[in-house]
């Protein structure tokens, strides 16, 4: 099943591509290959999980953020390629946690990430991963991701 119609059978739409808030693109396309971003996850113009990891987001809702900025991850990754269908496969995830002193379950956040890209892409949305703690990420949010995809011809 195409990643398309594997979207829609899970009544997931693609987000619009948010614009760049300073001198930078969405996602650059190399080769065959394309580098996105790091997205946040915001929803309908709204940033949906703030603060620390688990002070001010427990790990579920950190992991529920992580799905929401790959999301928009792979929308951009979508417009590079023209189209979600041309992805053909997933390379390398880059997940990072705003982490409070003495959090280690970055990769449990991370699987949020991962968890979707699996459920749209199958096997060829397993993939290399770094789940990260940092103290701190742009405007409060609580995770942020990016991604490297594959574009086939």
């Amino acid at each position: 099943m195409k990643a398309g119609e594997k979207l829609a059978q899970l009544g997931i739409t693609l987000p619009a591509v948010a614009a760049p808030v300073a001198n930078y693109v969405p996602a650059v396309r190399t080769g065959n290959a394309i580098y996105t971003s790091g997205q946040l996850p915001f929803e309908n113009g709204k940033l949906t999980c703030t603060g620390k990891v688990p002070v001010d987001a427990d790990v579920a809702r950190a992991a529920a953020g992580a799905r929401t900025a790959m999301l928009n991850a792979v929308a951009a990754a979508a417009q590079a390629a023209g189209g979600i269908d041309r992805i053909s496969r997933v390379v390398k995830v880059g997940v990072f946690v705003s982490s409070a002193a003495g959090f280690t379950e970055q990769p449990k956040v991370a699987n949020g990430a991962s968890d979707l890209l699996v459920e749209i892409f199958g096997d060829a949305g397993r993939h290399a991963r770094a789940a990260v703690g940092v103290a701190e990420l742009p405007l409060n949010a609580a995770v942020e991701v990016d991604l490297i995809v594959e574009v086939g011809s």
